[in-house]
């Protein structure tokens, strides 16, 4: 499901969400989404860099596994 970026948080996330440039992966599929790695992709952004793969770029929302 697609939810708040901010509910987000302590749940699985289901995309692959890569910061570009460096293209390092930030959150795999299957790993919990915790308040320091959406915060340092919030910064990421904030600074101009390109947020890759992930379902909204614009980190609105995030998808993560069902309950």
């Amino acid at each position: 499901e697609l939810v708040d970026s901010r509910d987000a948080i302590g749940r699985i996330g289901s995309d692959l969400v890569d910061t570009y440039p460096p293209g390092v992966a930030v959150l795999a599929p299957g790993e919990v989404i915790t308040k320091e790695i959406l915060e340092g992709l919030l910064a990421a952004k904030a600074d101009g860099v390109r947020i890759a793969y992930a379902t909204d770029s614009s980190l609105k929302k995030l998808r993560v596994l069902s309950k």
